[in-house]
């Protein structure tokens, strides 16, 4: 059994030879003590470090104590042939990067080398070989395995970024809901009379109006990273496109044309046109062609909504065409408009609002439902033309109709007669206060905590129905609140929500895990949330997570 050592030669390479730093490991096996000398001899006059080798079992035994960088490796071996000792190094993940160099003096068939190599070699040389052909192919194995080492680093430097980049955004989305709650809060307490005069009027809708954009704002942010990372889960139904669309043309029109003083006009159908999606993506798709077509289009301008059945009797779509009159695009952007954080490349394009994810949303979600979007423009100053082809099925498949969204209206509307003791659990202030007004008008009685500890201990001492919990609280988080809550026997049976600017999906999970029975995003809708506070016990419990105003 030849013996094991690790022997360097000059510093010098061989002819034409450009090895990376630091030296590389090279294995050399053979059972032949004059071959394996020879190429060990021709390794190290080109200054590699070598480590050597009689037979497969003492090679792997070689491995698992020092990792080489690359194996020149005999077929003809006393125990384990070349053949089987790369199955079994390329089996292993931690030895699977390796490369390996076959040769062989007997086997020396195309054939053979095709085997070899269909076996997980890297490289093979028939012996006998030159030291300038060894040389060359292994530093050629040796670059090639630096530039996988290199991109295995830059992979994961790219998903260490990514990483950062959702906890940003989760971050950024929790502190731009904070303020955005408080707002809508007041705007609800507002409500409790009718404008002073037109002048009144008009700063209630802006409120209205600009809080409703925020909120989808920090929705688009979150929810591409979310989509285009296969983190959304949809549920599929059959939808009537053409209600949906009118449902979203309804909406459009009065919170972004009207307001804007533009004309949009729809033309649907007379029957049911149904397609198989996610209904509240959907007419996510559709919200934010229309609003990209208002953004884009002046004052007296006019967009267009068509639907209509296209295909054939195989393979029968339903196209969407949103059209507009606006500022259109050039034949250079067209290419990129679809792509994240783009946007039209005039001057005036930035002053007109928006992240630029909003069509990179639309193509995602398009997709996903195995469908295709297409932007097209006759130019600048000519108007943009967006189209939308989905998948049809047969009407009968349509179930029961989904109903609308709820309008928005007075809260006073929707004060429940229930009164309940709640315990709200807020650091922000403006946040806590104006909830904290809200929910007194309704006739609950409310007690405040600002921060984790704090809340535990209100919570335990006072032993409310309901407990309102921000998650990113001071001190200890609202999970570790919800957790201290639950261990306590007078904190078993109260109904535990999670009111948060924290939704994503691991979130809500993470936050029913920790005890929580309800997981709502803020800002929460207040009329959900009366509605929600106005349930038993035991339905509150079995509520769905009611909608947010975002």
């Amino acid at each position: 059994m030849a013996t094991e050592a690790i022997v360097s030669g000059s510093t010098s390479n061989g002819p034409g030879s450009q090895r990376p730093q630091p030296e590389p490991l090279i294995l050399n096996v053979n059972d032949s003590e004059g071959a394996r000398y020879l190429v060990t001899l021709m390794l190290r006059k080109a200054g590699f470090l070598v480590t050597e080798a009689a037979s497969g079992r003492e090679a792997l035994e070689s491995i698992q104590r020092r990792k080489p960088d690359l194996i020149v490796l005999d077929l003809q071996l006393p125990d384990l042939n070349g053949l089987e000792v790369c199955r079994r190094i390329r089996q292993n993940p931690q030895t699977a990067s390796i490369k390996i160099l076959h040769t062989s003096a007997t086997y020396v068939t195309v054939d053979n080398k095709i085997q070899s190599l269909d076996g997980g070699a890297d490289g093979y040389l028939a012996q006998p070989f030159e030291s300038q052909e060894l040389i060359a192919t292994v530093n050629s194995l040796l670059r090639l395995n630096q530039t996988e080492r290199e991109l295995r680093q830059h992979a994961e430097q790219l998903r260490e970024a990514d990483r950062r980049k959702n906890e940003f955004l989760s971050m950024l989305a929790h502190e731009l809901r904070n303020p955005l709650a408080a707002i809508t809060a007041s705007l609800s307490l507002l409500d409790r009379r009718e404008p002073q005069d037109d002048v009144e009027r008009r700063a209630r809708d802006v409120l209205s109006r600009q809080s409703s954009n925020l909120g989808r704002l920090i929705d688009d942010l979150l929810d591409v990273a979310r989509v285009t990372q296969g983190k959304i889960e949809f549920k599929w139904e059959p939808v009537d496109l053409r209600e949906l669309l009118g449902r979203v043309v309804e909406n459009t029109q009065q919170t972004k044309t009207t307001p804007r003083g533009q004309v949009l006009r729809a033309s649907l159908p007379p029957e049911p046109l149904c397609v198989h999606g996610d209904a509240t993506r959907l007419e996510q798709i559709f919200s934010n062609l229309l609003d990209n077509a208002s953004k884009y289009t002046d004052k007296e301008g006019t967009i267009e909504l068509a639907l209509e059945a296209t295909g054939d009797e195989r393979k029968p779509l339903a196209l969407v065409r949103v059209s507009d009159d606006g500022i259109g695009m050039s034949q250079e952007t067209l290419p990129n408009i679809f792509g994240l954080f783009s946007q039209a490349d005039v001057p005036i394009a930035r002053s007109r609002g928006g992240l630029g994810i909003g069509l990179t949303l639309v193509r995602t979600l398009v997709e996903l439902h195995g469908g295709v979007v297409r932007a097209s423009s006759r130019g600048l100053g000519h108007g943009s033309q967006f189209e939308v082809s989905l998948p049809m099925v047969n009407a009968v498949e349509l179930a029961a109709l989904r109903d609308g969204p709820p309008s928005r209206g007075s809260s006073a509307q929707h004060v429940t007669r229930a009164r309940r003791r709640i315990v709200l659990v807020e650091d922000n202030l403006d946040a806590q206060q104006m909830l904290a007004d809200l929910l007194s008008m309704w006739g609950h009685q409310v007690e405040c905590a600002s921060d984790g500890l704090e809340g535990v201990e209100k919570v335990l001492a006072l032993r409310p129905e309901v407990a309102l919990v921000d998650l990113g609280l001071p001190g200890i988080d609202g999970y570790e609140v919800a957790r201290r809550v639950r261990q306590a026997p007078e904190g078993r049976q109260l109904t535990l929500i999670a009111l948060t600017g924290y939704g994503a999906p691991e979130q809500k999970a993470r936050a029913l895990a920790a005890g929580f029975d309800l997981h709502l995003v803020k800002p929460v809708d207040a009329s959900s949330l009366s509605a929600l506070l106005a349930q038993p016990s035991s339905a509150r419990r079995s509520s769905a997570q009611a909608p947010s105003s975002a």
